[in-house]
């Protein structure tokens, strides 16, 4: 398969879950009443639980469409960082080679999955239990 078709499959299969995450999120948002009052209530046969469950696992499919769509676009997004972003000191465009781009895109990801799971440490130590 030809580079170019598999961006537009990707694209296209990301587009089909965006819809449906939106979708999703909105039978959970407007359909259900708030979750606090959704007990007992279906909709095709499924609770609120339920489709608050398929809304997430689509959220994590679709972020999951995201990487490898930035992981095909790498090349491209580092060439923007260097000519756009991080230039020489005598302003000409700096050339990566394929190593120093995987060590950069190694780094920002870490750096990035650790900001989330500070965020997420964070709000495990700080919510609030009824009647505490």
């Amino acid at each position: 398969m030809s580079r170019t078709l598999l961006n537009f499959w990707l694209d296209t299969t990301m587009l089909v879950l965006f819809l449906a995450w939106l979708w999703l999120a909105f039978v959970v948002r407007f359909v259900f009443p708030p979750g606090t009052l959704a007990e007992g209530w279906l909709l095709w046969g499924l609770t609120y639980d339920q489709w608050f469950e398929f809304e997430f696992w689509a959220l994590c499919v679709f972020a999951l469409a995201v990487l490898i769509h930035i992981m095909l676009h790498w090349t491209w997004v580092c060439g923007v960082i260097t000519s756009r972003l991080l230039r020489s000191r005598d302003g000409t465009k700096r050339q990566w080679t394929d190593g120093e781009r995987t060590l950069f895109g190694v780094g920002l990801m870490v750096v990035l999955f650790n900001v989330l799971g500070l965020a997420f440490a964070a709000a495990m130590l700080m919510v609030q239990q009824p009647g505490m």
